[in-house]
């Protein structure tokens, strides 16, 4: 195993147009790609598996602007019919019930239904759910066997966001223990050819059974929380019931996955270099800043959803038509030389860090500090109570995700000394 990411030949070839992101060495390490297309320019035409093609920015500066550019809109209503052609999305009914959450909202029903959740997770509550949060990952510890070899992802990483997430919402326990994590791959839809549509058509079907049923239960048994208050506000119009079945669709989904994904990520960073594992260990106050590190090192958001212009416009340089679809990568952005010296180290020192893992402006994301509080809990009580604690496979053998805008893996095998 080695202390660095696994180092990639030297490309002098020319950039393809389009640039294809596809195939394991891309997913295992997409950072050498990245740093040619940032020197070759701010914004490239690129290939997804999927045969759909877009343009993605890469550079810091870029990427800041375009995440603020209000003319670039999230409605799927703006892309163009090459767009749609193409790209793998949810098909129907599915798509007009599930996919008009805050991802896919522009001004002025983005700020209203953004409304509706803020609360939930601000600062000051997350603080105050501290103590509760640390109890659900010390429980999971406690689970683990006695020493290693065992899974982190099975194990740990799959479930203590999920059981975060149900305390902060208010799913039941009686329902949380029948959430299928499976349903979670309903954020990487195949196209209408692929093999696994069937599978994948299944799983919403799924899905959207479960959430019908979460809705039907917070109906009878209103609370004082998140899940109820959405039930109350479409039960007085204030919300539609595609809107409030695509929230909880959101919450469900996107708010545990890419949690259980940057455990994994960071864990693997560590690992990679285990002098600051081991600082990191012995000093737990650095925990903060050492997350925010982390999250810039191999975020697990590495690209945006879609955004689209409603009008031929220049975007730094380049022409895109109106419709195209216009990506942002978090992670190409998070090692830009320009904003970041040394941007491929691991400096737990870094500051100011000021790194773009969880957006930038009107679409933000809302979990931001339920995500950093849960991966400073995590990554504490795994380093401090799994003393040894080391990847159990060589570097080249971890099996990254092949979703398309994300980065983790869906197994970690690891090995420690004992459990504390």
């Amino acid at each position: 195993m080695t202390n660095q990411e696994p180092l990639a030949a030297v490309d002098t070839q020319p950039l393809a147009d389009p640039v294809p992101l596809t195939g394991c060495p891309y997913k295992a390490n997409p950072y050498p790609l990245y740093e040619r297309m940032r020197e070759a320019g701010p914004v490239h035409r690129v290939l997804f598996p999927s045969g759909v093609q877009a343009w993605l920015v890469t550079g810091y500066d870029a990427a800041h602007a375009a995440l603020n550019d209000d003319r670039l809109g999230k409605n799927h209503d703006r892309g163009n019919d090459r767009w749609r052609a193409r790209a793998s999305i949810m098909p129907e009914p599915q798509h007009s019930q599930l996919q008009v959450h805050l991802l896919h909202q522009d001004p002025p029903t983005h700020t209203h239904m953004r409304s509706f959740v803020t609360d939930a997770f601000t600062p000051r509550r997350i603080e105050q759910l501290r103590p509760r949060l640390q109890e659900v990952a010390d429980a999971l510890v406690d689970a683990l066997p006695e020493a290693g070899p065992t899974d982190l992802v099975t194990g740990f990483a799959a479930h203590f966001p999920f059981r975060v997430l149900a305390e902060v919402i208010g799913l039941p326990g009686e329902l949380a223990a029948r959430f299928d994590r499976d349903w979670g791959k309903a954020v990487q839809p195949v196209g209408p050819t692929d093999p696994g549509r069937p599978l994948y058509e299944a799983r919403l079907q799924g899905l959207q059974s479960y959430i019908a049923e979460v809705v039907t239960h917070k109906r009878e048994h209103a609370d004082d929380d998140l899940l109820s208050r959405l039930v109350v506000a479409r039960d007085q119009r204030e919300l539609s019931q595609e809107e409030l079945d695509s929230m909880i669709f959101q919450l469900l989904v996107a708010g545990q996955e890419p949690v259980t994904n940057q455990i994994t990520t960071a864990l693997i960073a560590l690992f990679r270099h285990p002098d600051q594992l081991a600082r990191l260990r012995d000093d737990p106050a650095l925990m903060p800043r050492a997350v925010e590190e982390l999250l810039r090192h191999d975020s697990a958001f590495e690209l945006t959803t879609w955004r689209f212009f409603d009008q031929d416009s220049d975007l730094h340089g380049t022409g895109i038509p109106a419709g195209d679809s216009v990506i942002v990568s978090l992670c190409a952005a998070n090692r830009d030389p320009r904003r970041f010296a040394d941007p491929d180290a691991l400096d737990l020192d870094r500051s100011p860090n000021p790194h773009l893992a969880f957006g930038h402006g009107i679409h933000f994301c809302p979990g931001a500090a339920l995500a950093r509080a849960e991966l400073q809990i995590a990554l504490g009580a795994l380093l401090r109570r799994l003393p040894g604690l080391h990847l159990a496979i060589g570097d080249e053998d971890i099996e990254w995700t092949p979703a398309v805008l994300g980065r983790g893996t869906s197994r970690l095998p690891v090995g420690y000394d004992r459990r504390l």
